[in-house]
């Protein structure tokens, strides 16, 4: 691929599609407005000028938008009107992933996304539509490097490198989700109250545009069936949406694979839209469970990993997912098969002791006690409520209480939190980047201690947290990571 070449023309399809997705959020409230004032032709005029401009833009930027692979690098110039150039070297390449959604799939094609190392966005690349040939071929070009040793050439090299790789693939460790555990983890995943709020704010913009005489009507018929029927139906909307969820995550995650190579972690999954993703494991700084109140009911976990990434897509999760569902007490083997870098023991947690708890009660509970003494004062026959949601957020602080601690393991430490899941991360002792101790007033008379330790992540870094330790645990903690010594092979990575 020494010649310049364009992009699959599909790309002027994603193009389009895309600048219309940003452009309807923006559009829409003027629209509602314009809509209500009888002013529908203008909107259609304005809106056929907007796609327009964007199909134009939008081939425009396909036909100016090359790329080319020489050597050990690639090069991409793309722009109307200001030409950009950028060179990307495959010594700095630290991923390359594929990704094939409906219309990639019709048409033969895949998206590349390449991501480099360091903290410059600006530095990666994304290729929205090329054939799936050429897609490979970049992946093998970019990812598989042999240094040139006697009388053999660098393609042959590489060559030799994908068939060995290839060659191995039944040896390698591999576990695939099986669909009963991807059911169970749709059913139970937040993206079920995410689609209810979507659910509601849908509502409330389709409110504003259903003519007023049909409202008052869909009104009055509800009214008229009574509360049984009203509440018939909102529990069939409400199971609606839980069979919606199941659906959006059983399609989302279709045959999650992950793949232990020697230096790498290989994810697929996806039904319409297929995904490879690729993890270098020197990128890893954390591998944790999360486990939701209703996880921890059944002994399920999610597992994943923090990743140093230059990527802040707002979109992305804040953590990469490994493998979406597996029972708790498998985590341990898990860790053993494909990160065996890491060990996992909760056994010698140091926990907070328990003149510690008034400060979590009181964390949680603040809020909703100002909420009963506002409703005692002005509403007092209602003062039921928010007593029992100042309960309930008691419950969940004294569970927060319960679940905070860390343990301290030759090179590797693991903390506990919780919010409102169970999160325990595994974090090797060269990837903490800070470790602050905090105390206020209370806090020395008590002799107590906050840790806010930090590492690398997606460019933003995260912080975890414990709170009101003992003075000595926190001590202990904090002299390990001062003292500890470092392998050449730490200070390698």
């Amino acid at each position: 691929m020494s010649n310049p070449k364009r992009l699959h023309p599909a790309a002027i399809l994603f193009d389009i599609i895309q600048a219309l997705k940003q452009s309807i959020l923006g559009i829409l409230p003027i629209a509602i407005i314009v809509i209500s004032n009888g002013a529908s032709f203008y909107l259609m005029i304005g809106a056929a000028a907007i796609i327009v401009l964007i199909i134009l833009s939008s081939v425009l930027s396909w036909f100016r938008f090359t790329y080319q692979l020489e050597e050990d690098q690639l090069r991409i110039e793309r722009g109307i009107i200001v030409r950009k150039k950028r060179t990307i070297s495959k010594h700095r390449i630290q991923s390359i992933d594929l990704s094939q959604n409906v219309i990639h799939r019709i048409f033969g094609l895949t998206k590349v996304a390449i991501e480099t190392a360091g903290n410059d966005s600006s530095t990666d690349a994304v290729l929205s539509a090329v054939s799936m040939e050429d897609g490979r071929m970049l992946h093998d070009e970019l990812k598989y490097k042999k240094s040139i040793s006697g009388t053999a050439s660098p393609e042959a090299l590489e060559e030799a490198d994908i068939e060995q790789k290839k060659s191995d693939e039944s040896s390698l460790p591999k576990r695939t989700i099986t669909l009963k555990a991807l059911i169970i983890t749709g059913s139970t995943s937040a993206s079920f109250g995410i689609l209810i709020g979507l659910f509601g704010a849908a509502f409330s913009q389709v409110e504003a545009v259903i003519p007023d005489q049909f409202y008052n009507d869909a009104v009055r018929l509800a009214l008229s069936l009574g509360m049984q029927i009203m509440i018939i139906f909102a529990i069939i909307v409400i199971l609606f949406l839980w069979v919606l969820s199941i659906l959006y995550t059983v399609i989302k995650d279709w045959k999650f694979t992950i793949t232990r190579y020697e230096k790498e972690l290989f994810i697929t999954r996806g039904l319409l839209e297929k995904k490879q993703t690729t993890i270098p494991l020197k990128r890893i700084q954390a591998v944790g469970i999360k486990e939701t109140p209703l996880h921890q009911l059944f002994g399920f976990a999610r597992i994943y990993v923090e990743i140093a990434s230059a990527n802040t897509d707002n979109n992305q999760e804040v953590n990469t997912v490994i493998f979406p569902l597996l029972r708790k007490k498998e985590f341990a083997s898990f860790l053993s098969e494909f990160l065996p870098e890491y060990s996992y023991n909760t056994e010698n947690l140091m926990h907070p002791p328990k003149k510690a708890l008034p400060y979590y009660l009181w964390r949680s509970i603040n809020i909703p006690l100002l909420a009963v003494i506002i409703v005692g004062i002005f509403f007092s026959s209602y003062i039921w409520i928010p007593v029992i949601i100042m309960l309930v957020f008691g419950i969940m602080g004294f569970a927060v209480f319960q679940s905070i601690g860390s343990a301290i393991d030759d090179q590797q430490i693991t903390v506990q939190t919780r919010i409102v899941s169970k999160d325990t991360a595994i974090i090797p002792h060269r990837r903490i980047q800070a470790l602050q101790q905090k105390q206020h007033l209370l806090h020395r008379k008590q002799s107590l201690a906050t840790l806010d330790m930090a590492i690398l992540n997606k460019g933003s870094g995260r912080h975890f947290v414990i709170k009101e330790l003992r003075t000595t645990d926190s001590y202990y903690i904090a002299d390990w990571y001062s003292y500890q010594e470092k392998t050449s092979s730490d200070i390698n990575h």
